[in-house]
Order: structure tokens, then sequence, then C-alpha cells
């Protein structure tokens, strides 16, 4: 019943994309850094998770032609540009390049799969 309610869902995915940030700046180094601040991981992950609940479904239509010539591929691009607008509106997170927002972006989709995998199995 949890899973169904609209609230728990944004609060969990919140939470993911805070867990996701935060594995990505460990796994990368410095090339992302929210200056050792926890404060600052949780507010970047509720920008990001606000990101994907209003933007990332608009750009997934607008791009679908090329999401489909790239068999979803195109659709890590889509998640390095949702990491550098979360940086961009949040200026406690800092990724250096655009390449290193593309790995966030894979690490962060990769943290949320496996979530979303342990939380259907209960």
């Amino acid at each position: 019943m949890l899973k169904k309610n609209p609230i728990v869902r944004f609060v969990i995915r919140w939470l993911v994309c805070s867990l996701g940030l935060w594995i990505a700046a460990a796994v990368l180094g410095g090339r992302i850094s929210y200056n050792n601040e926890l404060s600052a991981v949780i507010i970047a992950g509720f920008i990001l998770a606000v990101i994907n609940l209003i933007l990332k479904p608009i750009l997934v239509i607008l791009s679908l032609p090329a999401v489909v010539l790239s068999l979803g591929l195109f659709m890590i691009i889509i998640n390095g540009l949702l990491v550098l607008l979360a940086c961009k509106l949040d200026h406690a997170l800092h990724v250096t390049s655009f390449g290193v927002a593309i790995l966030a972006g894979m690490i962060i989709g990769l943290v949320n799969y496996l979530v979303s995998a342990i939380i259907e199995g209960i």
C-alpha cells in the first residue's frame, strides 16, 4: 500500500537520488564534490528527484526518435544532462565535466535499479 502513495514514492526517489549522488561522488573521486556536507547531497538529491519527475518525461518524449534509433542509449545522455542541470541549480554540488555527469547518471541509475529490485522483493 505504501508503494502506491505518490508522496512515499517521491520520498523514496529523493532518497535514492541522494544515495546515488553520494555513491557517485565516492566512486568518481574529486570529479564530483559536495564540500563534504551531507545536506548538500540531500538537497541535490531533492533537486534531481524533482527534475526527474517533471522534466525527464518531457525530454524523453521530445527525444524519442534519438532514443529509439540508439536503442535506448540516448537515455544515458539525457541522464547526464539532468545531473548537470541539478549541479547548476545547486551550487554546493560540483561536477567537472559532461562526461563525469554521464558517469554519475549511470551510477545513479544503477543504484535506482538495485534499490527498486530490493523494494520489489520485500
